[in-house]
């Protein structure tokens, strides 16, 4: 990326998807979560084409581009109507950890299969009494005399596992020589004995289901520890920056296709002597739409370029940054989308009201905007840490 543009690969890539998507498009996405099934369909054949593998190396069967290849593929499925939420676990988070951390057989194992979109991970960070705060996390896993690991523990919030074969699981081992808990990572397979799950009623419309994970003494081989057990809080904030990032272009493509729906709306409804879309009362909500989500947009293409580059305190705040930015776009456009609808946008044909819960959701997943807004404060101003 260079002068603020993309170049011609990625804007070829997002046409592409963008086709894939409309192929599917809005009714596929609702359809698919009203009656309780799957987006395999477009996973199977985003995967074949190689979208889902853009950002894996060659050598393990990926396009070998880079993490705003991956945001790009992202924010135009969504903005085609059929975002895939998986996309932000699976291959941009897990596939960034095992790409960067993984030993040369954990990668040749399971990149391909990440890749194709023949395999699906989930990535289980979050517990019931941590929330935010990730040095709070008690899921443990110990040392066992075969040299494998015992897990036990708690996660909750946790997206598709019904979907996946393993999860990329945020536990805690103990450290031999002080006896402190530090973060480590564990490759879980859905599997395995003692590990159960439960879904978590939601009022998201959508394919993908939340769940809360059990560890009851669960027994893993010494290989399914992802990187070194010495990598501490660096190489979970490895996967979590790229996690920001396609969060953010989750919400903008979200945000394009409400915008879209709002725009064309308003060029056609007419009250009095012209469409309602001549009213500034109308134009200049969704003019002040285009303007946050084209800054967000932006602000994502920055954090994916900064992150390709190896500054990745530059990046982690760019990332915060883009997602905040992005988040507070998509909930102004839907609400702006459903006041230029009136009665309109609360009727389900119209596709806007059932954005509203998704939309929300960008404002407190994967990280809170008061979370970005505490980290911006301390690390961007130099503020004193209020927590």
């Amino acid at each position: 990326m260079s002068n603020f543009t993309e170049t011609e690969e990625r804007l070829a890539l997002r046409k592409a998807v963008s086709d894939l998507g409309k192929k599917f498009g809005r009714d596929y996405f609702e359809q698919a979560a009203k009656h309780g099934r799957k987006t395999t369909e477009l996973w199977e054949e985003a995967g074949k084409l190689g979208y889902l593998g853009v950002a894996v190396p060659e050598e393990f069967g990926g396009g070998g581009g880079d993490i705003g290849d991956l945001a790009a593929v992202c924010e135009e499925l969504a903005a085609a109507g059929s975002p895939l939420l998986l996309m932000v676990v699976s291959p941009a988070i897990v596939g960034t950890i095992i790409a960067q951390f993984g030993t040369q057989e954990q990668k040749e194992r399971w990149l391909p299969g990440l890749a194709d979109g023949t395999s699906t991970f989930a990535f289980g960070i979050t517990e019931p009494d941590a929330g935010s705060n990730s040095h709070k996390i008690i899921t443990t896993a110990y040392r066992t005399d075969d040299g494998g690991w015992r897990l036990t523990g708690t996660k909750t919030y946790i997206s598709g596992v019904d979907e996946a074969s393993h999860v990329l699981v945020v536990a805690r081992t103990e450290d031999a020589k002080t006896g402190n808990l530090k973060p480590a990572l564990f490759l879980v397979p859905v599997d395995s004995k003692g590990f159960t799950f439960q879904e978590i009623d939601m009022g998201l419309t959508s394919p993908e289901k939340q769940f809360t994970l059990f560890f009851d003494d669960v027994l893993l081989p010494a290989d399914t520890l992802i990187g070194s057990e010495d990598a501490g809080i660096d190489q979970l904030f490895a996967g979590l920056n790229p996690e920001r990032i396609m969060g953010a272009s989750f919400a903008t493509g979200t945000a394009r296709l409400a915008l879209a729906k709002a725009t064309e709306y308003a060029k056609e409804r007419q009250v009095w002597k012209a469409p309602i879309g001549s009213h500034q009362a109308i134009a200049h909500p969704l003019a002040e739409s285009y303007i946050e989500i084209e800054m967000a947009r932006l602000m994502t293409q920055k954090a994916a370029a900064l992150y390709v580059a190896g500054d990745f305190m530059a990046a982690g705040e760019a990332a915060n940054m883009a997602k905040y930015a992005a988040g507070e776009a998509v909930c102004n456009v839907v609400d702006r989308a459903i006041q230029t609808h009136g009665g309109n946008g609360l009727a389900n044909e119209y596709g806007l009201v059932q954005m509203l819960a998704g939309s929300r959701l960008s404002r407190i997943a994967p990280v809170s905007k008061e979370m970005v807004l505490n980290f911006i404060a301390q690390f961007s101003l130099g503020l004193p840490k209020s927590y």
